[in-house]
């Protein structure tokens, strides 16, 4: 069964609304509150938890013939370990001094969770891309998960601690700059601006050399080719005149190599279900846009790497016949990493806080981005949220970067946290704690390499668990 009703406040509450000069010495007395130079000050709490106890609570949630999936992919380098450790930082900064001065914050702001989509009218354009763990929190939690994944990154790339150092430094730099951008900025245009990708070449790739504007033309042209189209023909084949998904188990898996037969089709029953559910949280003109499509076939599909044993499901609609095809991921939305340390979302469904959140912090995003609540066949009440699986999307490739790219794609990241942070929480605030000295960079670079000496450890732990069996990893 799915529970179609959509909670909405009866009466929303009244906002303050406090001028620039009240605003900006708000800004001020949080450096009181939390000096600047003391993000910098960072050890592990005495009292910390064993990372891989925390990583073994998180898998309780999740499909166990997938979790050694997700050991394996974190396995792979100190780099993917911090990919799937966005709980472990959580835990970290909890214990810690934070600002009073909050955001709506992406929860796992990572490099690799920005890049490049197509917008409503179809531009590519460069923003924050994953969600999951969204949440409103202290805006210094996402820039350090930020700054903390450079200085992982940097390492993995065996750039110098002075090269590491410049890059964290530019990115925290663009994120301070760009808020005293945003700070004076009128109210409709900062919540209009986006940064396309034109835009992108123009303000961060004029000093590109011509081997990085290579590899950014590649990227774009991986991305402009990832469309419902080319899902289809990568990920499906024809059956008696209807096109099927190709089972490729366990990262692709077909429901009928799931379940057996007759639960199979309890499944799908209740996917329809769902959908109706998911497409009443929709405008009214994407609902019709939405009832032109026919459901043809269900698999579920693993992806990301913290996000692995989660249940994500791909579904293929089609319009007028198979060369009109529309390709839509179903996953589920859990708790966020966030939550046990900034408290219960206001949202009583997480995939309502994901689509939510994302709404709040992306400047354009899919039309098609809904959530539902239901019960599957195992009677267990879950959150989804649903979204276009292929929609011209494309992310940097981190083997390919240098000093001087990662430097520069930092910067873009800073410059685009910053512009989602200042769309949720006050600017002139966040501008005046940040100053026009350099005071707040140097301790990000401070706490970057901190961190990544604490990732580094942590990952010799999780290697040294897998060897001795307390954890379970394949390949995938």
């Amino acid at each position: 069964m799915v529970d179609e009703t959509l909670e909405h406040p009866a009466m929303l509450p009244a906002v303050e609304h406090l001028d620039p000069e009240q605003r900006s010495a708000a800004g001020k007395a949080a450096r009181t509150a939390v000096p600047r130079s003391s993000h910098g000050e960072w050890a592990p709490a005495p009292d910390r938890p064993d990372p891989i106890d925390l990583l073994l609570q998180q898998d309780e949630s999740r499909l166990p013939e997938l979790v050694p999936i997700r050991h394996g992919r974190m396995s792979e380098s100190a780099f993917t370990f911090f990919r799937g450790g966005a709980l472990l930082m959580a835990s970290d900064l909890a214990p810690h001094p934070r600002t009073s001065l909050e955001a709506q914050l992406c929860g796992d702001a990572h490099l690799s969770n920005f890049g490049i989509y197509a917008a409503p009218d179809r531009h590519l354009v460069f923003s924050v891309n994953d969600f999951d763990e969204t949440l409103p929190g202290p805006f210094e939690w996402d820039l350090k998960r930020l700054v903390a994944s450079l200085a992982v990154a940097g390492r993995s790339r065996e750039f110098s601690d002075k090269e590491r150092k410049s890059v964290v430094l530019a990115a925290s730099r663009a994120y301070r700059l760009a808020m005293h951008e945003f700070a004076e900025m009128n109210t409709l245009d900062l919540w209009y601006l986006r940064l396309d990708v034109e835009d992108l070449l123009r303000r961060f790739v004029t000093s590109a050399t011509k081997e990085q504007r290579k590899n950014l033309d590649r990227i774009l042209t991986k991305a402009r080719g990832k469309t419902s189209l080319k899902a289809v023909a990568k990920l499906t084949h024809e059956v008696d005149g209807e096109l099927r998904f190709l089972s490729d188990p366990p990262l692709v898996a077909t429901i009928e190599d799931v379940l057996p037969p007759d639960r199979a089709a309890e499944m799908i029953e209740s996917v329809h279900e769902m959908f109706r559910s998911y497409r009443s949280t929709l405008p009214t003109d994407r609902q019709s846009l939405l009832e032109r499509y026919r459901y043809v076939d269900l698999a579920r599909k693993v992806v990301g790497v913290g996000s692995v044993g989660q249940r994500a499901f791909i579904l293929l609609l089609v319009g007028r016949d198979n060369d009109d095809p529309l390709m839509m991921q179903f996953k589920e939305a859990q708790q966020s990493v966030l939550e046990p340390y900034l408290g219960t979302s206001e949202y009583e469904r997480h995939g309502q806080r994901v689509v939510a959140g994302q709404r709040m912090m992306q400047s354009a995003t899919d039309i098609l981005l809904g959530w539902f609540h239901g019960t599957g066949i195992d009677g267990v009440d879950r959150d989804f949220y649903a979204r276009q699986l292929w929609d011209q999307k494309g992310s940097a490739v981190i083997e390919w970067m240098v000093p001087s790219g990662m430097a520069s794609y930092g910067e873009l990241c800073g410059w685009t946290l910053a512009r989602s942070h200042a769309r949720s929480g006050d600017a002139i605030a966040i501008s005046r704690y940040l100053g026009r000295s350099d005071t707040f960079d140097r301790a990000m670079a401070a706490f970057a390499e901190s961190y990544a000496d604490q990732n580094e450890r942590d990952y010799a732990t999780f290697m040294a668990a897998i060897a001795d069996g307390r954890i379970e990893a394949s390949e995938g």
